[in-house]
């Protein structure tokens, strides 16, 4: 991994998180904060539609995001499901999807034109699916997204991903691995590093924090920017899991422990901010 860039200054290796955020701070109207959700802000479940976020994480942000310029959730949840696990959070925008939704500060809901023809087609591989996967794999049907679980079954994990991955071929999708799950998703030019990359053109700063391998293109979207711009702060963040082992540890300049832990992070670095 090249080295965090922290401008003028010499960078440390390891990062060390504190001076990373005294360094935000005298950018913090320019900085932007990107989320994950599930894993990130909110532990894994069996059922995922039982998620909730952790309310310490949560509170944080509600306090952040006055503080920064943007503050963004970036998910393969739909909006609509964001907002209702987010209760009375606002100011903040919502990417779900992967981005081919999105939603700013409480906005109407917009999704990608291209997407939209897909939705049928969505709507018949979830029934394929519930009709032709084993007991124990849970079909999660997103409008424009067939997320295949297996969490339950794990002895399944080899038969649902051959499945969907044939699937895909035959309909031309894209397939996303994740924390076992196997997402099927429309052929449309969007994902979180697009999503990522986009936000902060503008940006003189952003952290991203993320869990999963799809975290990892948010992750090379700010060393790319960072590239590009010296005078750029960025940093990634991973919130380590044993599904994912090292590799998207390996693609971050920290690492916090769980979403209960990401939530004393974000409150202490309230503590260093203006």
């Amino acid at each position: 991994m090249p080295p965090l860039n922290l401008g003028n200054q010499q960078p440390r290796t390891p990062l060390n998180a504190d001076q990373a955020w005294r360094t935000t701070a005298g950018r913090a109207a320019g900085t932007v904060l990107f989320f994950d959700f599930d894993g990130t802000l909110a532990p894994v479940d069996d059922d995922p539609t039982a998620v909730r976020p952790a309310p310490r994480a949560l509170a944080a942000i509600e306090a952040l995001a006055p503080v920064v310029q943007r503050v963004a959730i970036v998910s393969a949840r739909p909006v609509e499901f964001l907002r209702e696990r987010l209760g009375g959070l606002t100011g903040v925008d919502l990417y779900g999807l992967y981005g081919l939704e999105h939603s700013h500060s409480d906005g109407e809901i917009v999704t990608e034109p291209a997407a939209l023809p897909w939705v049928p087609t969505m709507a018949e591989l979830a029934d394929l699916a519930r009709a032709e996967l084993p007991p124990g794999t849970l079909v999660e049907f997103k409008r424009l997204s067939v997320a295949l679980h297996w969490r339950t079954a794990p002895q399944l994990g080899s038969t649902v991903q051959q499945w969907g991955q044939a699937q895909a071929d035959r309909l031309g999708l894209r397939v996303q691995a994740g924390r076992m799950v196997l997402e099927l998703k429309p052929p449309v030019d969007r994902d979180k590093g697009m999503v990522i990359g986009e936000v902060i053109r503008d940006a003189t700063g952003a952290w991203y924090f993320g869990d999963d391998v799809s975290d990892i293109k948010a992750f090379a979207a700010l060393r790319a920017r960072a590239a590009a711009d010296p005078d750029f702060f960025g940093v990634c963040v991973a919130v380590a899991n044993p599904e994912t082992g090292h590799e998207v540890a390996n693609a971050a300049d920290l690492t916090i422990e769980s979403p209960d832990a990401l939530g004393d992070f974000l409150t202490e670095a309230l503590t260093h901010l203006p």
